[in-house]
């Protein structure tokens, strides 16, 4: 497949380097590089390892009805605004 790119000056000059180091075309130099990193399937070097939490138990509590979640915001709101009702 024939295709244009565009890279900066430094960068092309730097690749165009390389290759004749490695004596390589140019468009070899991207080829290999170009498959490297489509085909590296490590993690990126700056992520944090992932560890999901999970708890166990019967599921949500009584009353708790997960399908209507937007419930939950005004039951917290009324339990916190009879809280601070109580504290005057």
């Amino acid at each position: 497949m024939r295709t244009t790119i565009s890279l900066d000056d430094n960068l092309g000059k730097t690749a165009r380097r390389r290759a004749r180091q490695e004596g390589l075309s140019l468009s070899a130099l991207v080829a290999r590089a170009l498959r490297t990193f489509l085909t590296d399937r490590g993690a990126p070097t700056n992520a944090q390892p992932f560890r999901l939490v999970t708890v166990s138990g019967g599921g949500p509590l009584p009353g708790v009805d997960l399908d209507r979640t937007s419930g939950l915001v005004v039951a917290e709101d009324e339990a916190w605004r009879g809280d601070e009702r109580r504290e005057r």
